[in-house]
């Protein structure tokens, strides 16, 4: 058992956990935390795969500001504390969903011919080859994205400032 054989298991452990809990939980502040630990896990992973550039976007944009935006949302909102209870009948359900996905999953797993032959990736920077292809192939829909962020953002400030009829 290597080092590196131990963290992949405890990151995928934590990002495994966290997804259930998500899952699970029925606060949405509970949800939005467990949200933010998987993020943070799969981050790990990323570096872990020599991805460095990837696992830190995934931790400023996903578990950084994703997770905030939620729970801005969450407190600008109006939600009543009332939980519901599940139904017996849909977590059977979604057990038997999952197993059945988990069984189709180790099915192609087993199946695949995986290939022997490793490239080597530890010569390319990575963060320039993202560079160049962004602002060469991809700039158009990088400049569109952009500015549906921006219309996003204002809608959900408009949506937030609007009053309601009976405070006036």
């Amino acid at each position: 058992m290597t080092g590196q054989f131990i963290a992949f298991f405890l990151l995928a452990l934590i990002a495994m956990g966290g997804s259930v809990f998500m899952i699970s939980s029925t606060k949405v502040v509970h949800m939005v935390v467990s949200l933010a630990f998987t993020f943070l896990s799969i981050a790990g992973l990323y570096i872990m795969l020599e991805a460095e550039f990837v696992g830190m976007v995934q931790i400023l944009v996903y578990s950084g500001a994703i997770s905030i935006l939620m729970l801005f949302g969450i407190m600008l909102t109006r939600h009543d504390q009332e939980e519901v209870p599940a139904k017996r009948g849909r977590k059977f359900i979604a057990f038997v969903a999952a197993a059945v996905f988990f069984g189709f999953v180790f099915w192609g797993i087993q199946n695949t011919n995986w290939t022997s032959q490793a490239k080597d990736y530890t010569t390319q920077n990575n963060v320039k080859e993202i560079g160049i292809q962004l602002y060469t192939q991809y700039t158009i829909p990088f400049e569109i994205v952009s500015v549906l962020l921006l219309v996003a953002l204002i809608g959900a400030i408009i949506l937030a400032k609007k009053e309601d009829p009976e405070d006036v």
